[in-house]
This record gives C-alpha cells, structure tokens and sequence, in this order.
C-alpha cells in the first residue's frame, strides 16, 4: 500500500530537527489578472489551491538542521497546482540557492511536481533555465546538493533539480521519470517510471523508505558537508604480509577466494559509509565497483573500489562521477584496484568501454584532490590502471599489476600452457618487483607491519 503523499512541511517536519525551521523570505511579483497569459480562471485556480494547501506558492524554502547539519530546504507542495513550476517558484528558488551560497550551506531539493505550469506558458518552461543555472553557480561554489524524490516527480523538476543534484534519493514507490502518467504512450510500462528502476538504471543513487529519510539524508549532510580530510590514508594489508616468490605465485594469490576484497577494506577504513549508485547516462555496476563517500577519524574521505570481477563501462562512469565529485568539494579520494580487467564483451563495447575508460583517465589526471590508491587483489591491464593515482600507488603482498594477464601474453606470443607461468616471471608483475620499476610506490604491511618502500 502506498504511504499517503506528504504535504510540503510535512516532509520539512519529517526531516527537520524540533523547530530547526526557519522560512526564507521570498520575492513577490505582481504579474497582472489571471497570470501573465491572462489565462482565465488562473486566479480563482491560485486562490483554490492556497485555500486548500494553506501556501501561496508550490515550494516552501527555508533553512533548517538535519541530524545537526545546517541546510537549505526546497520542499514542493504538489497540492498546489501540481507541485508545478511558474514565475513565483523561480523567484523563490533563485533566491533560496542565493541564500544558500552566501551562507555555504547545502541545499536539499524535496521534489514532488508535475512539471512546469502550463497557465504561465514558456514563461514558466524558461524557469528550468534559471534552477540550471542556480544549480551550476551553486557546485561551482563546492557546495553539495542532494535531491530526495518523492511521489511524483516528473518533467522539469525531474530533469533539473532532480537529475542534476550531486546526489539523488529517491522515496520507495514514488513514480520517477520525465513523462507524467497523463502524457505517457497508451503502451508504455508504468514499472519504468518508478524510484526503483531509476535506481537500476544508474539515474538515482538510492531507494529509501519514507521512515528512514531523516537518518539517511543526516548522514548525506554530515560527510558531505563535513571536514575533508587532507589525504586519503593508506590502509593496512588485511591478507599475507609475505612477499610472494614468483610472479604466478602472485597471481594465484590475487586470484584466491579467500583473499580479503574491497568491502573488508572499506569496512576497516571507514566507521561509517554512504554510497552513490549510477552513471546517470542509463547504467550502473554495482557488482563491479563500489563507490561513496565515509568517514575516517571524524573526517571524510571518498572511496572508488574495485570487487574482483571485470569492471564494466558504468562502473567506470560511475568512479569518474565520484572522483569529479569529490574534487568539487575538495575531498580527498581513496581507489582500491582489484579487477582481471574491463570487460570486453560485445556488450560492453556497444556501452562505450574504451570511453568509459578514457574518462575515468581523464578524472583522475584532472583531480586537483590528493588520490591514493592501494592494490589489493588483481591488477589487469589498462582496466586497473584507470583508477590507480599516479604517483601514488601501493599495493598489498597478495596482489599484482600486469600490462596483461600471464595466459594472454603467453597466448599472444603463441607459447604452450606449460609456459604461463614462466611468462609471469617475465612480465614481473610481483609487488617488489613494481617498487624496484618504479610503478607503485610500495608494498603495505599489517596494522603492527612495516610498509616495504
């Protein structure tokens, strides 16, 4: 059963810390009877809906703390008028970013609208320009925006300050997509446009039910708007200390099931985590790489991790977000490498893995935030090396780096199966071998073990 739709300060109620709100004063604009189309009846529709909503404009803007974090509040009242965007809503919205960016606050879209407001024409369709723009001065300025969908959010607020915040929540069963339900196809499958399948689709970060906003949306605020920290710290090795001995017995290390993965470090590394999910161009990889933000001594730091299995090009996509994110707001990002590779399916050639990758190149050359990254399983190829920091990479005694996995260079150079091991050696892909080349800047030790430099 669907939970009833919240009224604007409802929602600011749900979220807000007791009596936290304070209203935004709000420009007003005198545009004449009946609208500036002089659309009939616009007025008697206006006074309808402030009679019944008790506000005299779809968004209610304000400032308040959620679980102690101070922000900006841009909660939409779909009972009036639809939740739907006119001249009054830009002028509200404008000048509650501006609030927001002098006082350095986060803002937080609560978004439930239909669209723009037809009775005020392309004057009304033009105020997606101006949210655009408060929205860009606004990540300009390195301050965080993190969108919570509720029921429905459709058309224009969708496609701004839904899909352009930094980070987007959506509320279970809440209907999602940029066609309403009275303008879809006759054939078009409602299941697309639900919360859910954004999610799947790499288009929102998260589900979260209505009941858990407040804990969840507290956390976004305190790692995001919290203090950075200077440099991502270099975890201890969780698996061996030894260094292996030849180059296949380091690939059969990297290769064990038993070999702590990603999630055992970043459980190590953070006390608490909050993820991002999505590419936001129709794919995700949650399987392949895991991305967010957690907190390490009190301070935040933002993690990009390999699982193990071959990244796919959403994965890349994804870690490229996080890291242009992070440098956005100035915090310092943490890549574990562990993967056989890209995945060079057909698949995944049709979903731009060759771009995929560049961009995340791209990325992490362009960080102006300190990366660093740590090996800690499989290195293959240019799929690993995309997310490792130049300069600054380590790796733990049961990994390995290598242009190419030992089978396929043997295969290449059309050598017998008995000879992969040997080629290994050849390609010195061991940790010690990777500090002597000058490829990674060391091999870690455990939490009491010395780091081989």
């Amino acid at each position: 059963m669907t939970e009833r739709r919240l009224s604007a300060r409802e929602v600011i109620e749900r979220i807000a810390d007791d009596s936290s709100f304070t209203e935004l004063p709000h420009p007003e604009r005198d545009s004449g009877p009946d609208g500036p189309l002089s659309w009939q009846g616009y007025d008697a529709s206006h006074a309808r809906a402030a009679e019944r909503t008790g506000e005299d404009e779809s968004v209610v803007c304000g400032t308040a703390t959620v679980a102690a974090t101070r922000a900006v509040l841009l909660a939409f009242e779909f009972g009036f008028l639809g939740g739907s965007l006119g001249e009054r809503t830009g002028d509200r919205l404008e000048s509650a970013y501006t609030y927001a960016r002098a006082h350095r606050l986060p803002v937080v879209p609560l978004v439930a609208t239909g669209g723009s407001r037809m009775q005020e024409g392309m004057l009304a369709l033009t105020q997606l320009q101006r949210v655009a723009r408060q929205s860009i001065l606004t990540r300009e300025a390195g301050l965080p925006q993190i969108a919570v969908l509720r029921d429905p959010t459709t058309g224009g607020g969708w496609a701004t300050l839904g899909a352009g915040a930094d980070v987007t929540l959506a509320l279970r069963g809440a209907q999602v997509g940029f066609a309403g339900s009275r303008v879809r196809p006759p054939d078009a499958d409602p299941a697309a446009y639900t919360a859910e399948a954004q999610v799947a689709t790499g288009a929102a970060d998260a589900v979260v039910r209505p009941e858990e906003l407040r804990g969840v949306l507290g956390r976004w605020l305190g790692v995001l708007a919290g203090p950075p920290a200077r440099e991502a710290t270099v975890p201890h090795a969780l698996g061996a200390h030894d260094l292996p001995g030849t180059g296949w017995d380091a690939v059969r290390r990297a290769r064990a099931a038993q070999r702590p993965h990603a999630e055992a470090y970043l459980d190590a590394c953070f006390t608490s985590r909050v993820t991002i999910s999505g590419d936001r161009c129709g794919g995700a990889d949650p399987d392949g790489i895991l991305c967010g933000f957690g907190a390490h001594d009190g301070r935040t730091v933002a993690y990009a991790a390999q699982t193990g299995t071959a990244t796919r090009p959403a994965g890349y996509r994804t870690a490229a977000r996080l890291i242009r994110l992070a440098d956005r707001l100035g915090i310092p990002v943490l890549t574990l490498v562990d993967t056989p590779g890209a995945a060079n399916d057909a698949e995944a050639e049709r979903q731009g893995v060759g771009a995929a990758i560049a961009d995340l190149f791209g990325a992490v050359a362009g960080a102006r935030v300190p990366i660093t990254t740590l090996v800690i399983g499989e290195g293959g190829s240019g799929g690993a090396l995309a997310l490792a920091a130049p300069g600054n990479t380590w790796a733990t005694p049961d990994s390995y780096f290598s242009v190419i996995a030992p089978e396929l260079a043997a295969a290449i150079l059309k050598r017998r199966p008995e000879e992969v091991e040997a080629t290994a050696d050849q390609l010195r892909i061991r940790p010690q071998d990777l500090v002597e080349l000058g490829v990674i800047r060391g091999v870690v030790g455990g939490p009491s073990g010395e780091s081989m430099a």
